[in-house]
């Protein structure tokens, strides 16, 4: 097993109404998960937002620290780890709104990810075009306020494949992509899938993600409402059986 996730619960004090002295109230953003990824799998964490999908994701990088819970990756104790320490071990993340820097072109950033000094340019515009972007046009851009939110998404992505992670991580990859970048994007995902033994987990809504995962996980008010292989979750997500299901209809009914 790649990775597995014990009894994960994640606290937060919320403050009523912004008012001093105002008594603090705990909310479980994760309240007790389980979940075991294996190797050579794609999973899709989805449910309604502020579900805890995506304090889930942080937390198996190390960017959000539980409360309790134990998180093994290949068999170790990943908690005590800092973010670089996983990074190391082969787990990445690509975040919902990427950052910027400045200074940086698209190029030094995928050679960066990479860890290769003889990274060529034709290797990098391979990675620009798996995620829908002319190399030409982009590779020598700075990954700066010039970019749209699209463009560095998509950008973010090409790193995270260059990198060649043992774990990759997906924070709603289809964000602000047009939809001829997101069915490259989604090809692109079950090529992955098909040739790497790498473990793919990826936070979406999306049908068209859904329909190439090997399993669903619905997360819902921080707990797994749902998990299992796609024939078995998939149906009831569009029977519309289960709180997630209630919330898309009552945003689609508005």
């Amino acid at each position: 097993m790649m990775l597995q996730i014990r009894n994960l619960r994640y606290t937060v004090s919320d403050m009523p109404d912004g008012r001093r002295g105002a008594a603090e109230k705990e909310r479980d953003i994760l309240d007790g998960i389980d979940l075991d990824i294996d190797a050579g799998t794609l999973t899709v964490l989805t449910g309604p937002n502020g579900g805890g999908k995506s304090t889930l994701a942080k937390a198996v990088m190390g960017l959000v620290t539980p409360d309790s819970g134990s998180i093994l990756f290949e068999g170790r104790d990943i908690m005590p780890l800092g973010v670089t320490e996983r990074a190391r071990l082969g787990i990445s993340y690509g975040f919902q709104q990427p950052p910027r820097f400045k200074g940086i072109r698209v190029r030094d950033l995928i050679e960066i990810a990479s860890g290769r000094d003889d990274l060529s340019a034709a290797d990098c515009c391979r990675y620009l075009n798996k995620v829908g972007l002319c190399a030409g046009d982009y590779i020598d851009r700075e990954v700066d306020t010039s970019l749209s939110g699209g463009e560095v998404k998509r950008i973010e992505i090409a790193t995270v494949l260059a990198r060649g992670a043992k774990l990759m991580i997906f924070d709603e990859p289809e964000a602000g992509i047009d939809l001829w970048s997101f069915a490259r994007l989604t090809d692109t995902f079950s090529e992955l899938h098909r040739k790497s033994d790498a473990a793919i987990v990826i936070i979406s809504h999306q049908e068209r993600i859904m329909n190439i995962a090997d399993s669903i996980a619905v997360l819902a008010g921080g707990r797994i409402e749902k998990y299992g292989r796609r024939d078995e979750i998939f149906p009831s997500i569009l029977s519309g059986s289960g709180s997630y299901c209630d919330y898309l209809k009552e945003e689609c009914g508005k």
